[in-house]
This record gives C-alpha cells, sequence and structure tokens, in this order.
C-alpha cells in the first residue's frame, strides 16, 4: 500500500499472537517495525519471526519511564517514528464483582498507557503527519454475560479515538480504531486448547462468514488505515467481524464457556 514503505510503527503488545501478525503484516509492506511488550521471550522470538524489518524492545506499558525509553530507542534506530498501534490488553474481568485494583489496573494497561505512548511519540507523529490505529472490539457495542471490564474499557477506546482524531488533527496526524470480532488469538488458543476448528465452530453462529477471524485479516484493515489510501479517513471504528455486529444482540447464555468444554 502507498506511503508505508520505510515507515516505522511501533506496535504495543507485540509478543501477541495478534501483535506479532499485524506486525508481520506491516513488515511485508515494508515497515519497520518495534514490537514493543513487557514479555520478553516471546517478543525476542516474534522479531525473529518477522525477520530483519522486526526488533523488539522490553516495554512495561504502564511505565512512564519505560514508554519514554521506547520511543527514544525507536527514533535512534530508524530516524523516525510515522505509526502506532496500540494492541496491549489485559483481559482482567470479573464481572460484577471485579475489585476496584483489578479495575484500575485493567483501564491502565487497555486505556492509560496507550495515551501515554501518544503523549511521548507526538511530537514525531506530527513531524511525519503519521497514524495511530486502536484497537476497539465487538465487545464494547453488546452487553456480555459476566464481563464488564473488558467492554467497557473497549467503549471507551472509541470514544478516546474520536477525542484524539479531533485534537491531533491539526498536527496532521490521524486516529482511527478497529474492532475485530472473534480472532484466532492467544486468549482463544489458551481457551479452546489450541483447537481452531472448534473454534470456529463456536463461533460460527455469532458471524455472517461463520468462522473466526484470521489475525492477518486484522493486520490488512491496519495497514490500510496507516496507508496514504486511507489519507481522509479519521476518527472512525472499522469492524473486521465477519459481520458479527450485522446480526445484533448477543446471547444471552455466555458462549466463551463452550470453547473450554
Amino acid at each position: 500500500m502507498k506511503g508505508l514503505d520505510g515507515k516505522t510503527a511501533i506496535i504495543s503488545g507485540g509478543a501477541t499472537l495478534l501483535g506479532e501478525r499485524c506486525a508481520a503484516v506491516l513488515a511485508g509492506y515494508g515497515v519497520n517495525v518495534v514490537i514493543a511488550d513487557i514479555n520478553e521471550a516471546d517478543g525476542k522470538a516474534a522479531a525473529g519471526n518477522i525477520g530483519m524489518k522486526a526488533s523488539f524492545v522490553r516495554t512495561d506499558i504502564t511505565s512512564d519511564a519505560d514508554i519514554a525509553a521506547l520511543v527514544a530507542a525507536t527514533v535512534e534506530q530508524h530516524g523516525r517514528l510515522d505509526f502506532l498501534v496500540n494492541v496491549a490488553c489485559t483481559y482482567l474481568d470479573n464481572g460484577a464483582d471485579t475489585a476496584r485494583s483489578d479495575w484500575l489496573k485493567a483501564l491502565d494497561v487497555n486505556i492509560v498507557s496507550s495515551v501515554m505512548l501518544m503523549q511521548a511519540a507526538r511530537p514525531h507523529l506530527a513531524k511525519n503527519k503519521g497514524a495511530i490505529v486502536n484497537f476497539g472490539s465487538i465487545s464494547a457495542r453488546v452487553a456480555q454475560v459476566g464481563r464488564w471490564v473488558y467492554p467497557v474499557s473497549k467503549a471507551a477506546i472509541l470514544q478516546l479515538t474520536r477525542n484524539q482524531a479531533l485534537d491531533l488533527a491539526p498536527d496532521g496526524i490521524r486516529v482511527n480504531a478497529v474492532s475485530p470480532g472473534w480472532t484466532w488469538s492467544n486468549i482463544m488458543k489458551q481457551l479452546s486448547g489450541n483447537d481452531r476448528k472448534k473454534t470456529d465452530g463456536v463461533a460460527a453462529p455469532f458471524h455472517l462468514l461463520r468462522r473466526t477471524g484470521d489475525p492477518e485479516e486484522i493486520g490488512e484493515t491496519i495497514a490500510f488505515l496507516l496507508s496514504d489510501a486511507a489519507s481522509f479517513i479519521t476518527g472512525t471504528d472499522v469492524c473486521v467481524d465477519g459481520g458479527y455486529t450485522a446480526i445484533g444482540p448477543e446471547r444471552v447464555d455466555p458462549a466463551i464457556p463452550l470453547l473450554m468444554e
């Protein structure tokens, strides 16, 4: 896609399956990807899997010092910073019984840390008329049994995306979000015992395309939103959900436990 080759992106949460595959898609378009994650072993492995266009910087995104060091290391290595892709999140959620400390921890990871990363990166993004992609979710739009923290944080991210798009537009920075449906990722592998066929079967009634999404499909949408092809798109959310949101309501009974049967 036009406008990607030779640019540089930070991918927070890049050590996850979803983060790595999204980074790999961007690298395939010529983007230098910097994987930022607290998981050092998987982060280094992800960078190694992607190849020469990828590097890893161990980062605790809840630490302002780590964020500053990440941005500095990125600019020192590549001479520029053009894009942020905020994949990092926690699924910490005990519904109505979630403790205050867990609420604060989850909101810090899922929302506040991405804002702190934006603040640190903003001068460089402005210099290069860059772009940000935040991760929303189908969970932002519906009530889900026993889940409060994750859906609330994702709904907040969609509002954050609109606010950022408005206030960063004078800097020439575009900000959009993607909202994946069920996507083959760490959490799906964990819950299903690494059974993709089973996961697709459970996902089928919720998605018009009758399957779980591939992480690369999310990555391609991110690449489009970062590219010159999306130069007039900002402040919006793209649902990469196989038609999930077109169907309407969530089931009354929880579906995720079906993955673990």
